[in-house]
């Protein structure tokens, strides 16, 4: 069968698609424990008050040390049913716990994705190649972030909103996501969280402003060591 393993991110920008195409293989057949591995919350690179006032201390803190943490925590607990359902051979236990490995395998892989895509240094405009692409792709950087803003606050519900580089056809686009689903299609260059509790508490219903601001906070280092690596 197939297999899923969701690591620690220490160096996402080159372990990160290795567990997203293990996690788009999954529907492919069974996975198999034993070519997986536990999680574990990564560190972050800065302080939990360090993005504000784009994000405020408070979110941040929720969001990385509760609803990262719960991801985490619930995926370990599945990995160990999984194994068990395993290892009586329960085809019917080990098919309905799948969904739930995919749910917070993926909520560990976004969120650990994210984390790396800010900075307290962030924000501005791409350089480099990524730059040039960006520019190619949309024209200009404001029509790039004109654009990735609308189709994500267009994301029904929860989600995520992703730019990718398209290994088959070599170019970047934008994809959305729903619920904690991966960005399978693409390579994930840079994933912008918008189910509401990343930022409810500090703009409460209105997605929008909150996706205008997060471009304060961009890492477009991490963002472009990405795309480099992606090529």
């Amino acid at each position: 069968g197939s297999c899923l393993n969701l690591l620690r991110v220490d160096h996402a920008s080159t372990t990160s698609q290795s567990m997203l195409s293990r996690v788009s293989r999954r529907s492919l057949g069974f996975i198999s424990t034993r070519a997986m591995s536990t999680a574990s919350l990564p560190d972050l690179k800065y302080d939990y008050s360090a993005l504000q006032p784009t994000i405020s201390a408070q979110i941040m803190e929720l969001h990385h040390s509760k609803h990262h943490a719960t991801y985490v925590n619930n995926y370990n607990a599945t990995l160990e049913a999984y194994a068990a359902a395993e290892a009586k051979g329960d085809t019917a236990k080990m098919i309905a716990l799948q969904g739930a490995i995919k749910f917070n395998g993926g909520g560990h892989v976004n969120h650990s994705i994210f984390w790396e895509n800010l900075s307290p240094n962030g924000g501005g405009e791409p350089s480099g190649e990524l730059g040039k692409a960006i520019e190619a792709k949309w024209g200009s950087f404001e029509n790039f972030k004109k654009t990735f803003n609308a189709k994500t606050a267009a994301v029904q519900g929860s989600g995520w909103g992703w730019l990718g580089y398209n290994a088959e056809s070599g170019s970047i686009d934008i994809a959305t996501m729903p619920n904690q689903d991966p960005l399978t299609s693409m390579v994930p260059l840079l994933g912008v969280d918008v189910w509401e509790h990343a930022y409810y508490l500090d703009y409460l219903n209105a997605r929008p402003k909150y996706l205008e601001s997060i471009w304060n906070v961009v890492n477009w280092d991490d963002v472009s060591a990405r795309y480099e690596a992606a090529k």
